[in-house]
């Protein structure tokens, strides 16, 4: 009778652990999968909503139409392409000539400061720097420039998306700055470094011959989702891409909130066509690979040492930094305009400050904060139990997760947004469902969980096993060695885990506005909905909050772990 108490409970954990990763995958993928169907069928004609039944090409006929179609499309391609071949390059240039030195250690500790600023804060602050009234042209106007006004000259927006493409080039460097860096850990490119460097091979050229091969095995994946992310982008394509045609994506975003439901089929077709787009990129890119290790293993075996490592390593070391100055200028924009009063062209800084932006924007702005938080928080809380209940179920039943578990991780990132989340609405509007915050929150669920897996396993499965075994030898159950031992040595990985995830979950656009029905506002979508007003003060205010509340959980990770283990030094690492 008393074995049976005992051993109840921890059958009963067992079942909940090992019922966890199918509902974590239904949680990320349910959405996604419910989405494309409600996308599908729309666009061949089937809305019972708007009184229309298929199957039909009608929609497809129709946005073929479309005027704009070639351009969006090229538009929607060239900056994924683009992107996230400029960002993988500098990235890798920075790994190769600069990983173990100083100026390294020093990019590495800016990374979660910029990886915490939301895309659509970057965006506007890329767009306070380089539209014609904007920092850089003040700074040489009119000493050398000439200009007394602002020129007449399209920056912002321009028909070739360029604006878009660095946009997106100075938030990608960092994220896949990172997941390099993750990936070398598992590389050792010490040792291989080391050797090409006696066989008389420059540095840089050393760690691409040796170490580069390892590292993008690693990080391929993280590299298709910046593919699909810049393919697909709304928020930050809102802000600086072209208008006239707008990018694919953005056309979608239109035809899906037009009040004709008609137009929805159209919108479906559209979004079909852009997630069969992004197959074709990934997979074009992936014959790509193929070419290039192919040249690679020419290069190789060519044994040239490399005659421009240094002029290569300062170019890299340059755009680096130049990426991440664009990022911290931009904020230090966003904060200026939103104090500044009256500012004529061409002073460098306004002719006063007030709080007079504040106090018109700050009450709605903190309001939406708040909503924001709370939706950020719900997701954010979900997706930490479903993570840990599925690495502490990994540990143990001692099943790790392979090849095909990653995947299924990334999916929901692989995805565009484009494609199943208009289908998503569509579906909850055809079967009655509410619109509103709950919604949000299971929808920013499916991106959350992925970041806030990613961020947390490795950590987590690097616990030293022995840990465990000591509290089980002095009778601790391995629930108890979870709550008690596991947990309070790992809260700084948690935390920064849970930091990670409220960022995500902050810069979502469109899974709020979709998913929201209009009925939703966050900082994000009301900061996006200011950029066609064009009023730099309400932006800034807007931008700020934005930034503060993904910034904020990162310092508190920081600062958390440090106030309640400053007396156990080894706890502070």
């Amino acid at each position: 009778m008393t074995g049976s108490n005992v051993t109840a409970p921890v059958n009963n954990e067992s079942d909940v652990l090992r019922f966890l990763p199918a509902l974590t995958l239904l949680a990320m993928l349910g959405p996604v999968i419910a989405g494309l169907w409600g996308t599908v069928l729309p666009a061949f004609g089937h809305l019972p909503a708007a009184g229309l039944t298929g199957p039909s090409l009608d929609p497809f006929r129709t946005l073929f139409d479309w005027g704009g179609l070639g351009r969006a499309v090229q538009l929607s391609v060239l900056s994924g392409v683009l992107a996230t071949g400029l960002s993988l390059t500098v990235v890798m240039l920075i790994a190769a000539g600069w990983s173990g030195t100083r100026a390294f250690r020093a990019l590495e500790r800016l990374l979660s400061p910029l990886l915490s600023v939301p895309h659509a804060a970057a965006a506007f602050g890329l767009a306070f720097l380089i539209a014609p009234s904007g920092w850089i042209s003040r700074a040489l106007s009119p000493m050398v420039t000439g200009w007394d006004r602002p020129p007449d000259i399209l920056i912002v927006q321009d028909p070739m998306g360029l604006a878009m493409i660095a946009g997106l080039v100075v938030k990608e460097v960092p994220f896949l700055l990172l997941m390099t860096i993750a990936a070398m850990g598992q590389a050792q490119p010490r040792r291989s470094l080391l050797v090409s460097q006696a066989l008389g091979y420059g540095r840089l050229t050393g760690w691409l011959k040796t170490v580069f091969p390892r590292v993008y095995g690693q990080i391929r994946l993280p590299v298709y989702v910046v593919i699909a992310y810049s393919m697909s982008v709304v928020d930050v394509a809102v802000i600086l891409g072209p208008s006239t045609p707008p990018t694919l994506s953005v056309q979608i975003v239109k035809w899906m909130s037009d009040p004709d439901l008609a137009m929805r089929l159209t919108g479906a077709a559209a979004a079909l066509l852009q997630a069969g787009l992004v197959v074709a990129v990934l997979a074009l890119w992936w014959l790509g690979e193929k070419g290039v290790a192919a040249l690679g293993r020419r290069w190789i075996y060519s044994g040239r040492r490399g005659r421009f490592d240094g002029v290569a390593r300062g170019a890299a070391l340059g755009v680096g930094a130049l990426s991440a100055a664009a990022i911290l200028l931009g904020l230090a924009g966003l904060l200026v305009w939103s104090f500044a009063a009256f500012w004529s062209f061409p002073n460098v800084l306004p002719d006063g400050f007030t709080l007079r932006s504040w106090g018109r924007h700050g009450p709605n702005a903190v309001a939406t904060l708040g909503e924001t938080f709370l939706i950020a928080g719900v997701a954010v809380l979900l997706a930490l139990a479903l993570v840990l209940g599925c690495l502490e179920g990994e540990h143990r039943t001692g099943k790790r997760m392979g090849q095909r578990g990653l995947w299924l991780l990334y999916l929901p990132l692989l995805v565009p947004q484009t494609a199943f989340l208009p289908g998503l609405q569509t579906l909850l509007l055809s079967v009655g469902a509410d619109i509103g915050r709950l919604p949000v929150i299971f929808a920013h669920l499916v991106f959350v969980l992925p970041y806030v897996f990613l961020s947390l396993g490795d950590p987590w499965r690097s616990w030293d096993i022995r840990n465990a075994t000591v509290a089980g030898a002095l009778g601790a159950s391995p629930a108890r060695v979870f709550w008690r031992v596991r947990l309070p040595m790992l809260l700084r990985p948690v935390l920064t885990a849970m930091a990670v995830g409220i960022a995500v979950s902050v810069g979502q656009y469109l899974a709020t506005l979709l998913i929201g029905g209009g009925r939703v506002s966050t900082l994000t979508t009301e900061a996006v909905a200011l950029a066609s007003g064009n009023d730099r003060r309400a932006i800034g205010v807007y931008g700020l909050m934005q930034t503060l509340a993904a910034l904020v959980p990162f310092t508190l990770a920081l600062v958390v772990p440090a106030i309640l283990w400053r007396n156990r030094r080894g706890l502070h690492d």
